[in-house]
């Protein structure tokens, strides 16, 4: 055999990879494998059981039914009550009373307590008489309301029974994730305890039903009166109380929502020991910081609650908090968004020093405030400031023209002798400010977080901006008694 040359060899050396690199290859490849692992245990994916049946027959003992009755007196009108009276009267008799007839509502609950602390919603017992339990063995007990909570529909029931009752458990609604299997018992139409399954479509959802909607929103079928019922992950855990549906026609179209059990158990908890939430309190109100509005606070980011109004005496003002600023922060919990922090005041104890993080001119600053306890008729209201004094103008970038708050222009717009800044006489129905609905007699108080008390000064703040090279002012508008910031985009045409 022919021996290979010297040059063959130093090729195939050159070529073959060497010990280091097949070191390194293996190195990577074992790191690969290693972070395939990982992730599979760090996001396993979770199928459908191929039966709900065990799940169901453990969960179905711990959901009741609820039926309530209200005694309603019916009305007859005066001129028909006089006609009855004389003509039993002209037969010697006396006319009937008034009829009473019963009026009765349907619904669900759950047992969170073997001695008998049940859970439903507000409006299944708004207004009862009488409160029936059925429990699932078909026992019938008389329910006592311990207490009740409108703004998350939410109350809690006692019942009384010779032996413990067979209790769920609260889950984690945060771990909950869009995709996840869930179940619902309850009680639709009067038909007893119903299973249906199906996922979690949505979370933090807002229906406009309270100032604390944060809904889940599933397609698992929800009809009248399972309302009050559970909503269950897989784990047989409580991570909702079903509320309400969307439908057009009354019946399941696949849109439920229930209130999570993050909410629900902090409420429950408080219905329990008071009889009633009690609510942390802050002292002002807010509104979303749009995209525009963030760029004209200029934050880096869209987040955060702007401060529209600070209550007068309140625990913010008390703080030091003023209107414009942005809480990025509250209790050490970044606030994502507007919605989020009115849950996170009301779920803080009364009487608790918190952290307020804010956005002020550019910069953040911080605040220990004191909360106070929310009264249902607290609202927020702005201290109005001394008048200022300045001539009509335009503001070509916002396409407003501007006057001064005199008596005049008071009159002409029915503003108070408090109202403070400068007044909006015209709007270019081709301009920024048209596009953003500002409208005469609306008053600019503050642009970009400084006071304006004259049409010179709102120029001066647009040009300052348009000379920063910013391309959205925010101004601070009163409107009919209401403060709001809106962020108008500056016109460089």
């Amino acid at each position: 055999m022919t021996q290979p040359t010297l040059e063959y060899r130093r090729a195939a050396r050159a070529l073959a990879p060497s010990r280091d690199a097949i070191h390194r290859a293996w190195i990577a490849g074992l790191s690969f494998a290693v972070v395939l692992v990982a992730w599979s245990i760090a996001a396993p994916a979770r199928g459908a059981p191929d039966s709900f049946a065990d799940l169901a027959e453990r969960l179905l003992p711990t959901v009741v039914n609820i039926a309530t009755t209200q005694k309603v007196e019916t009305r007859r009108s005066e001129e028909f009550e006089e006609f009855f009276k004389e003509f039993f009267e002209r037969r010697g008799g006396q006319p009937p009373h008034q009829e009473r007839r019963r009026a009765s509502a349907l619904g669900s609950g759950f047992i969170i307590d073997p001695s008998g602390y049940i859970v439903t919603n507000q409006h299944v017992i708004a207004d009862a008489d009488e409160i029936t339990v059925r429990l699932h063995d078909d026992t019938l007990l008389e329910a006592e309301l311990v207490g009740s909570d409108k703004k998350t529909d939410l109350a809690l029931l006692k019942v009384n029974w010779d032996k413990p009752l067979p209790a769920t458990s609260w889950g984690v609604s945060d771990n909950t994730r869009i995709g996840d299997w869930v179940i619902a018992i309850g009680n639709p139409f009067g038909l007893g305890g119903t299973v249906t399954a199906g996922i979690v479509s949505a979370r933090q959802r807002d229906i406009n039903s309270g100032p604390y909607d944060d809904f889940i929103q599933t397609d698992a079928a929800i009809n009248r009166g399972n309302s009050g019922g559970p909503m269950f992950n897989l784990d047989g855990e409580v991570i909702g109380v079903n509320t309400a549906i969307y439908s057009p026609s009354g019946g399941s179209i696949g849109i439920g929502f229930a209130i999570p059990s993050d909410i629900a158990r902090n409420v429950v908890a408080q219905l329990r020991e008071y009889g009633e939430v009690r609510r942390g309190w802050l002292g002002v109100r807010i509104q979303t910081v749009t995209e525009e509005l963030a760029e004209g606070m200029r934050l880096d980011r869209v987040y955060g609650a702007l401060v529209a109004s600070v209550t007068e005496g309140g625990p913010a003002e008390k703080a030091g908090i003023v209107q414009g600023d942005v809480i990025l922060e509250f209790n050490g919990r970044t606030v994502a968004d507007m919605r989020k922090l009115p849950r996170m005041v009301a779920e803080t104890p009364i009487g608790r020093e918190v952290d307020v993080v804010v956005w002020r001119k550019g910069a953040e600053e911080h605040f220990k405030v004191v909360l106070g306890e929310l009264e249902d008729e607290q609202v927020a209201a702005a201290t109005p400031g001394p008048l200022g004094d300045g001539e009509t103008g335009e503001v070509p970038d916002l396409g407003l023209a501007l006057g001064p708050l005199t008596p005049e222009m008071r009159e002409r717009f029915g503003l108070g002798e408090k109202t403070k800044g400068v007044v909006i006489t015209e709007v270019d129905a081709e301009g920024t400010g048209a596009a953003k609905g500002l409208k005469p007699g609306d008053v600019i108080v503050e642009v970009d977080q400084e006071e304006v008390s004259s049409p010179a000064q709102v120029n001066e703040r647009v040009q300052q901006a348009k000379d920063e090279g910013y391309r959205v002012v925010t101004l601070l508008v009163f409107r009919q008694g209401d403060y709001q910031w809106i962020a108008v985009r500056i016109d460089k045409s």
